[in-house]
């Protein structure tokens, strides 16, 4: 199971008035276990006045950049952010986790594929990766990029983008859409919905009949819009790779009270649980999730947003039943695996048995 590992900060630049780009470097020979794939992120950990914040940030390097890069956009009111935007400099040390993550399709450089990006704001930090790595490693690829922004200021690796179309002419597209600032096309102003995305594959601005797979990140309701236009215009859920990078939950849902009358008995659950080779047994409320349990009990279980929308948490259930109320993660068949997310997941059954190591 991933554990924190330092990584020297060896350079901080902004791409925005709001976001800095961080280059980061393993240390004590690490350098393997943060070998990422592109579209994954790394999970951060540091100490703010006595509280220990956890935050995932995905990598915008690609593959062949020799580099390993996050990308943090600053969040009203975001210790960590904030921090990383006004304070973090370079020689500084931050404690991450092993890059996660099935944001993702595999690559072949025989695929003659056309694959289509959505991304809203800081989504575009790990489908940059992904168009990266997709046009180095597939040269009979394209890629089409709808990059939805408040504003033109506000545009994460705007250079960057341009240089992309520069240097794959033919076969990378970027459509900017902004939200306040009007544009010559009257289409590419506004919100990213799913009338809009509708107009873009009627009015042959994308050819979404030739589309092999594509990728969504953003806010929410954003990426639902999305899918929705897409499944319309006939692409199947294998087709729709979705990485959330906000939900509506701001955290871990909570299970509906139990009465007191059955709070005594019917309410208790017994969790064995596997974390790095160890396996611990627990008394724990079926009104608590599996992480808290874990958390509770001085295990130090993996975990980062608590809200279901990373898969930093994830265990296997390998006996008994548990209830996982959120799932932003997790592909169908990880759930048909038996994984979970621990942080959304309570006890049915008195007894369950989950490994967070396979």
């Amino acid at each position: 199971m991933a554990r924190f590992q330092d990584l020297e900060v060896t350079d901080v630049h902004k791409t925005i008035r709001d976001a800095v780009v961080v280059t980061l470097k393993p240390v004590n020979g690490a350098a393997e276990e943060f070998d990422f794939t592109q579209g994954q992120y790394l999970t951060f950990r540091r100490d703010f006045d006595g509280d220990e914040l956890r935050r995932s940030y995905s990598i915008c390097a690609g593959k062949d950049d020799g580099i390993l890069q996050v990308g943090i956009k600053r969040v009203d009111g975001g210790a960590f952010s904030t921090w990383a935007n006004e304070d973090l400099k370079v020689g500084d040390t931050l404690q991450a986790m092993s890059p996660m993550g099935g944001f993702f399709t595999p690559l072949d450089a025989a695929n003659d594929k056309t694959y289509l990006g959505f991304a809203g704001g800081s989504g575009i930090t790990p489908v940059l990766s992904i168009i990266k790595t997709t046009l180095t490693r597939e040269p009979q690829s394209s890629f089409t990029l709808i990059y939805a922004n408040k504003g033109v200021n506000t545009i994460m690796f705007r250079e960057e983008l341009e240089d992309l179309k520069n240097t794959y002419m033919g076969r990378f597209n970027v459509i900017h859409v902004l939200e306040t600032d009007a544009q010559e096309i009257d289409l590419f102003t506004g919100l990213v919905t799913e009338e809009k995305c509708a107009e873009l594959f009627k009015t042959g601005w994308i050819d979404i009949e030739s589309v092999d797979t594509a990728f969504i990140c953003g806010p929410e309701p954003m990426m639902l819009g999305i899918a929705a236009a897409l499944r319309t215009a006939g692409l199947n859920d294998g087709q729709i790779k979705f990485e959330l990078f906000a939900s509506g939950q701001p955290g871990c849902a909570k299970k509906p009270a139990v009465s007191k009358d059955a709070a005594s008995g019917t309410n208790q659950a017994t969790a064995a649980i596997t974390l790095d080779g160890a396996t611990q047994t627990v008394e724990m409320a079926k009104d608590v999730t599996i992480l808290d349990a874990a958390l509770g009990n001085k295990m130090d279980a993996p975990f980062a947003c608590k809200a279901g929308v990373c898969s930093t948490c994830r265990c296997r259930v390998l006996e008994g039943e548990v209830d996982m109320v959120a799932n932003h993660a997790l592909e169908d068949y990880e759930v048909e695996k038996g994984y979970v997310l621990s942080c959304q997941s309570y006890p049915v059954t008195d007894n369950v048995v989950v490994d967070y190591d396979q």
